[in-house]
């Protein structure tokens, strides 16, 4: 990796969650920054407050284990992919942006499926699931549970992850019919959680 050190020799660093791909953090690196973290797989800055070096998690424990380290196109920032070791900002959440939201493909699916049925392509299979009503929405979701449950009792990973995506596009499609959103089961998680 080639970085180009502009602003006082610093580039900055995004830090996400790699499981949730929420952005938990911004900070700055220097080149010393930057080669103490690949080399301990914990994300260490340059704090710019107290002009030296620093590992997030040195007082709380809290680390930022890191999972992959990307360059920008311009070859002047980073995007550094974590495992979160406890909450990420100093007062106590898990980002410093006050925000739990966490949107990854799941609900970029939940949108085609939606904009799929706005659009009622005769075509779309999606479509013709959804206009043959609740009763085979739901048969289909069922179909699909047992084929996963087959598959989880053999020995094949390819056809078992290929009936799992099956069941999640299904599921997509009961929570549509049901005008259920991702983000609803995620509260009641949430909310379970506590």
């Amino acid at each position: 990796m080639t970085l180009e050190y502009k602003d006082n020799g610093l580039v900055p660093a995004v830090i996400q969650n790699a499981v949730t791909l929420q952005v938990l953090m911004v900070g700055y690196m220097n080149e010393e920054a930057y080669l103490k973290t690949q080399a301990e797989q914990r994300v260490t800055f340059f704090s710019r407050s107290k002009q030296r070096l620093w590992t997030k998690g040195e007082t709380s424990g809290n680390f930022l284990e890191v999972v992959s380290i990307q360059e920008d196109c311009d070859q002047d920032s980073l995007l550094i992919k974590v495992n979160p070791k406890g909450p990420t900002c100093h007062k106590g959440s898990k980002n410093c942006f006050n925000d739990d939201s966490v949107n990854g493909f799941l609900y970029e699916l939940e949108q085609i499926i939606e904009q799929r049925i706005e659009e009622g392509d005769e075509s779309s299979y999606t479509v013709s699931l959804i206009k043959r009503g609740i009763n085979k929405v739901v048969q289909k979701f069922g179909e699909e549970a047992v084929e996963l449950i087959i598959e989880a009792k053999d020995d094949n990973d390819v056809l078992f992850t290929n009936e799992a995506a099956d069941l999640f596009y299904h599921l997509l499609v009961l929570f549509k019919a049901k005008n259920t959103k991702i983000g609803d089961i995620e509260k009641v998680l949430r909310e379970r959680s506590k």
